[in-house]
């Protein structure tokens, strides 16, 4: 987990992000002409000598956040693709690489990250911190919460069954815990109900807190590629189901399509960010991608 973690910090954006307020660092904002009472220490005298008239130089003021990793450990975060076009990871594997490398990331920043380990209910969850030491801690987390089904656990009425993702309960206790403003990262394969997943970001934003979703999916989930009649089991014990995958393919497409979108404009109207993450690609340049966006989008506030 660390060796996956440091090679995906690789190449990500080492921007901190910034603060529309202006205040003291090294980065310069803009220029603002003198006002009585201003602190002489920040006047441009060079622009001074060249125009005659006194401004000031503005900065942006770094600012520290609270990160809130949420991890999917329920078991259809198991899953992975066999054969030609198969991804390398399951999804959980993804999940936690993206996740110790955000913290990674946000502990370098000297910003405080907490990580949940959650599937029917919270698993697991670290305190907050941005000691340097915390990001061990969290891969430890994560190295520990590995999901495992086996074919004994498939059936819905087997021991042990994997726990189901129930995003509802995940939400109320989240908006709970979190007392102080945070940034909230949600790694997940997103089964469950739409409607259930648009309630509980609403009330991640009115209590005021942003949300980045991370949608992890394998591949062939999204292309239905199978071509021949099979028994389909279910991860989270919902048992076996024998399926003509060419007559089904439209309908599932169709399904899944409407799910992703679904989400997607949830997160968008509340003004929160949505990477659909792909286990056969690298997350690396998605990674990257999001947070210069981000750092513009700031920018321009």
């Amino acid at each position: 987990m660390d060796l996956r973690a440091r090679m995906a910090v690789e190449g990500l954006m080492s921007g901190t992000h910034r603060s529309p307020t202006q205040g003291v660092s090294a980065e310069f904002a803009q220029h603002r002409q003198y006002a009585v009472g201003d602190d002489t220490r920040f006047l441009d005298w060079k622009v001074a000598a060249k125009t005659d008239k006194l401004y000031l130089k503005q900065f942006f003021k770094e600012t520290n956040l609270d990160l809130a990793i949420l991890v999917d450990t329920s078991g259809s975060m198991a899953f992975k693709s066999q054969g030609k076009g198969s991804a390398p990871w399951r999804k959980f594997d993804y999940a936690a690489t993206a996740a110790a490398a955000l913290a990674h990331l946000a502990i370098h920043k000297q910003d405080r990250v907490g990580l949940t380990i959650f599937d029917d209910q919270v698993r697991q969850a670290t305190r907050l911190s941005n000691n340097t030491n915390h990001w061990r801690t969290v891969t430890a987390a994560l190295s520990a919460a590995d999901v495992v089904v086996t074919e004994q656990a498939m059936g819905p009425d087997a021991p042990n069954v994997p726990g189901r993702t129930d995003l509802a309960s995940l939400f109320d206790q989240m908006t709970a815990k979190l007392v102080r403003k945070s940034l909230v990262v949600l790694i997940s394969d997103l089964f469950d109900e739409s409607d259930v997943i648009e309630q509980g970001l609403a009330k991640l934003r009115f209590r005021g807190h942003d949300v980045l979703i991370l949608h992890v999916m394998d591949p062939m989930e999204l292309t239905f590629p199978y071509r021949s009649s099979s028994e389909f089991c279910g991860l989270e014990g919902e048992g076996r189901l024998p399926v003509d995958a060419v007559a089904l393919r439209k309908a599932y497409l169709d399904v899944v399509e409407a799910h992703l979108e679904k989400v997607e404009a949830s997160a968008r109207g509340f003004r929160f960010d949505y990477v659909l993450l792909k286990t056969d690609e690298p997350m690396g340049p998605a990674l990257s991608h999001f947070l210069a966006r981000r750092n513009a989008l700031i920018g321009k506030r």
